[in-house]
């Protein structure tokens, strides 16, 4: 690949488009309807057709989305719709409100409300919303009110984890995590929308997580918390490699955050963010890449000491996006050449070169370990969206408009 290509426009989007292909048309159930994620990251077979997470319905549709809104495939509007059908006839709880965590074809088999789901599908109707394909805006706005009325905790401008399926009791178990993503959906629901009250909210979550709650974790952000949002250092502590809730550190959400950041900083006028963001970045790169190898650790003991070696194709996949969306913020050159050492670093290790599917993880001496069981969630969604975003801030008619914010009068 030449060292360029990636930085094209072009590129990108063939890029995107030849990911969903990987999936497409093996991924729609025909039968029961939604998508079908569990496919071996190898041969493309299908290895459990009937679970439906709502994490990977949501990220699907998604991944169609983003391929639309950018004149894609032919099939991305067709594909969209059907995972919407489903979200919206088996995976809504149509008595009691809100998402079933996971379906077995048509049928809830863990119906717990959780938060983390709910951002997703807040992300997916956002961006479903700017297809021509979809009327989504009532479920969006729905979906919006749910989240703000059953997750949100106005004291400490978070939002909370879980509810058993009826809505009665909720853990006391709070995430950074779900969180995050809740940032994520409401910067997608300000672009679809513009309206402000989405942008505002985005920066309290960034602001809460980001500087408040790392001024005792010397900045970097930690994963959770109690039921009054101090740091729980013990939560999951024998269990570093739990798949939504690994202790430690973790690099591959130190960038993440930079780039939710950066792209915060497209929309808001508050000059904290980008310095945070740049914070971010250097931390991670610092303490989480593997100068030998390559790849970014998966987490970080308290003394900032890899703990799990094996390396995750999400991490890399963020990493691009936030070293593309920093560069469009600041223009600074290093993170045009970190971008350049992620992409050559996921070409040699992460991504089947038959394929373009991204493995979802590596070992540490970087052999892929490709999925062949368990249920998936991930499917395409961080490397489509890496995409997405570089294609944006490499743009050179890149423009935004700012929202004038003075954080410290925000309740």
């Amino acid at each position: 690949m030449n060292t360029a290509s990636h930085r094209r426009q072009a590129w990108l989007e063939d890029e995107i488009e030849q990911i969903l292909t990987f999936y497409y048309p093996t991924c729609l159930d025909e039968s029961t309807g939604g998508y079908i994620a569990q496919l071996n990251e190898e041969s493309g077979a299908v290895y459990d057709q009937s679970s439906k997470h709502l994490v990977s319905t949501a990220r699907f549709i998604v991944n169609f989305s983003l391929a639309d809104q950018l004149n894609g495939p032919s099939w991305s509007q067709s594909a969209l719709t059907h995972g919407l059908q489903f979200l919206r006839e088996y995976h809504r709880d149509h008595d009691n409100g809100g998402y079933h965590w996971l379906v077995e074809d048509t049928q809830p088999v863990d119906a717990k409300r959780v938060c983390y789901g709910h951002a997703f599908v807040l992300l997916a109707l956002a961006r479903a919303s700017e297809s021509d394909a979809c009327e989504v805006e009532d479920e969006l706005r729905a979906v919006h009110r749910c989240i703000e009325n059953r997750f949100f905790e106005p004291s400490h401008g978070l939002y909370k984890s879980k509810y058993n399926a009826d809505w009665s009791t909720a853990v006391s178990y709070r995430g950074q995590n779900a969180n995050m993503h809740m940032c994520e959906a409401m910067l997608a629901c300000y672009e679809a929308t513009s309206e402000t009250q989405f942008v505002d909210r985005a920066l309290r979550i960034a602001r809460e997580l980001t500087v408040e709650l790392t001024q005792a974790t010397d900045g970097l952000i930690w994963e959770h918390y109690t039921e009054t949002w101090d740091h729980d250092f013990e939560y999951n502590r024998d269990n570093p490699t739990h798949t939504f809730r690994p202790w430690g550190y973790q690099p591959g959400h130190q960038i993440e955050w930079a780039k939710l950041l950066a792209i915060l900083g497209r929309y808001v006028d508050a000059a904290w963010v980008i310095p945070r963001a740049e914070e971010l970045f250097e931390a991670s790169v610092t303490h989480g890449w593997d100068e030998q190898r390559g790849g970014l650790y998966y987490s970080l003991d308290r003394d900032r000491k890899p703990l799990v070696s094996e390396k995750y194709s999400w991490e890399v996949a963020e990493a691009i996006g936030a070293a593309a969306t920093l560069y469009e913020q600041t223009g600074k050159q290093q993170y045009l050449e970190w971008y350049d050492r992620f992409w050559s670093y996921a070409e040699h290790h992460l991504i089947n070169p038959e394929t373009r599917c991204w493995y979802t993880k590596v070992t540490e001496a970087n052999e892929p370990v490709p999925r062949t069981d368990g249920v998936a969630v991930e499917p395409g969604y961080h490397p489509i969206n890496a995409c997405f975003e570089a294609r944006r801030s490499l743009a050179d008619t890149n423009k935004h408009t700012r929202v004038s914010h003075d954080f410290k009068n925000d309740e």
